[in-house]
């Protein structure tokens, strides 16, 4: 920057200086540093038909007055750090001191980034781990578990022991009575219930009702029912049961849907802010040279070398500079603050990030169509949806089981013993000895509609799901060809704007070099100029059609969270430039 700043002092024309800035703008995003501005052996530039890249910058460095100016390459000057204060159109004089201040100017919402400094720059790798950290609706979703294990366990409870007691007591009237008892009832899972418990019944009982009474000290009684036909294999506890385990399965595939949904939105809002900031960086760059430029004309005015008017244009060119350049400001801040949704610190704080954070983007990296297939295969193999076809399909299986097993006549064996204890009741000892009673319990519904309907609703649901599922994976397969195709044609869309972005840059420089030799006019240099930025701001949007692409690509392949964060790593990693068309 600081060599920046001394090459418009000098008077060098501000053209020169927005190829240089282009040009470090294609080498931020992986363009080969020695890919050259201006064509070898072209008569307005060079005479050499071979020239190196530290041949060519000395032309575009040359002074107005026929001096070469020996400069750093062009790589050194970096469009990141040429921010400008967007505070309105400003007179010559304050254009000039800002020209050489430069200072940066801040975004009206800012914040420190989660237990890191403010200077740090963000990578979509942080964005991720804070999504999966903090983010308030993954949070909800990992509730999901908890919430089947809450119903899992209520559906259990249809086995617990049951303990039954009561007193029921006639203390007036001819029969007076004296009841009481209490007894257990523990169901089984593989069917039937075991039960148990002791009464005690004194008084004087009708004659109708002397089982009623026992001996002084009560009667234990013991036993157990054991279901032969119906409800043997499966039953209404065993069935809830089973659907309350298959729903606590089907929570886990289903965070997993909505983690990989809210990763993609992350990632999305990540690179958005990323080509925001890259296209604001362009603004303040033109703004930066059209300001410099006006400085310079002001001064050739006074010489009398250039006619009033053409100050005044180049005074419109800024107030429209300036103008774009505040709703460029609008669109970063606007995205850092959807960013912020997802960015947040380990206690949920959205972090709003500060145009400081922000970074380059990273080389885009070919698309290899070979593995086209196997990733097909490997999103369906991936993919929750799929998994949550096969939990339900069991969930349902259970239902048409119920179904069956209604459909069956009930026949259930019961055996139990019970004994009197203590002085017997009465003369003739009847209740002193062991009982022991068997016995068989048997019924059945005739029309047996309910089996017959529970079967008929069971087998339309598999047949649906087993629609769904098909429709699920031949959609699966589309969206995996269709992101290929995406990211083939995001990776060739990108080669094509950095070859555009060279062409305008080149066509400016020729066009300043024709304006020295007054064969050309300032506007036609400012049209070369909105050329070569309009093809920075094509190349941005290309980026950022390719990088969503990516995050389209890791959401179809099902690759969670974690994963897409490790690698992410794009800043740490030496990707080489991508190769320029021929």
């Amino acid at each position: 920057m600081t060599l920046l700043f001394s090459l418009l002092r000098r008077g060098i024309p501000c053209v020169s200086v927005i190829g240089l800035v282009l040009l470090s703008a294609c080498n931020s995003t992986g363009i080969t540093r020695t890919s050259s501005l201006v064509p070898a052996g072209d008569p307005l530039v060079s005479s050499s038909p071979d020239v190196a890249p530290a041949d060519i910058a000395q032309p575009i460095l040359r002074e107005e007055g026929g001096n070469n100016a020996q400069a750093e390459p062009a790589s050194s000057v970096h469009l990141a750090q040429a921010e400008m204060p967007v505070d309105g159109p400003a007179s010559a004089t304050e254009r000039d001191a800002s020209s050489e201040s430069a200072a940066p100017h801040d975004g009206v919402v800012s914040s420190a980034l989660p237990d890191s400094g403010q200077s740090d720059t963000i990578e979509l790798r942080d964005v991720l781990l804070s999504l999966e950290a903090s983010f308030p609706l993954v949070q909800a979703a990992l509730l999901e578990v908890p919430l089947a294990d809450g119903k899992q366990i209520a559906a259990w409870g249809e086995f617990d022991t049951k303990l039954k007691a009561a007193s029921q007591n006639g203390p007036s009237g001819y029969y007076q009575t004296y009841r009481n008892d209490m007894g257990f009832v523990q169901p089984l899972y593989t069917g039937g219930e075991v039960f148990g418990g002791y009464r005690i019944g004194r008084g004087d009982f009708q004659p109708w009702y002397g089982e009623r009474q026992t001996n002084n000290a009560g009667e234990v009684k013991a036993g157990a029912r054991i279901p032969l036909v119906r409800n043997r294999s499966i039953d209404e506890r065993r069935a809830d049961l089973w659907r309350a385990e298959y729903d606590r399965d089907l929570a886990q595939p289903e965070v997993r849907l909505q983690l990989l949904s809210f990763a993609m939105e992350g990632s999305v809002a990540y690179w958005s802010w990323v080509a925001a900031g890259r296209k604001y960086q362009i603004g303040a760059a033109a703004l930066m040279v059209a300001r410099e430029r006006n400085r310079q004309l002001e001064r050739r005015v006074q010489e009398g070398d250039v006619d009033p008017p053409v100050l005044q244009d180049s005074l419109r060119t800024i107030a429209q500079r300036e103008s774009k350049l505040i709703d460029l400001g609008r669109k970063v801040q606007q995205s850092a603050v959807k960013l912020s949704l997802f960015y947040r610190t380990l206690d949920g704080t959205p972090v709003v990030p500060d145009r400081s954070q922000l970074p380059t983007f990273p080389t885009p990296s070919p698309v290899d169509a070979g593995r086209l297939s196997a990733d097909v295969q490997l999103a369906i193999d991936a993919r929750p949806e799929m998994e949550i076809y096969d939990i339900l399909r069991q969930k349902i299986e259970v239902d048409r089981a119920e179904g069956a097993n209604d459909m069956r006549p009930s026949l259930d064996a019961q055996l139990s013993g019970s004994q009197d204890l203590g002085g017997a009741a009465s003369s003739k000892r009847d209740k002193s000895q062991f009982e022991l009673e068997a016995g068989l319990f048997f019924d059945v519904p005739l029309q047996r509609r309910k089996g017959y309907g529970k079967i008929q609703a069971a087998d339309a649901k598999l047949a649906q799901i087993a629609a769904k599922r098909v429709y699920t994976e031949d959609k699966i397969r589309a969206e995996v060809q269709a992101i290929y195709a995406a990211l083939v044609a995001a990776y060739e869309r990108v080669g094509k704007a950095r070859e555009s972005l060279r062409l305008a840059t080149y066509m400016a420089e020729v066009e300043r070099r024709k304006f020295e030799l007054g064969e050309s006019d300032l506007l036609a240099v400012a049209l070369r100029e909105q050329y070569a930025i309009e093809a920075a701001d094509d190349e941005a949007e290309a980026l950022l059609e390719y990088f969503v692409a990516r995050a389209t690509y890791a959401a179809v392949l099902a690759i969670d969270p974690a994963a897409q964060a490790a690698e992410a790593d794009f800043s740490s990693n030496e990707v080489p430039p991508m190769p320029m068309p021929e």
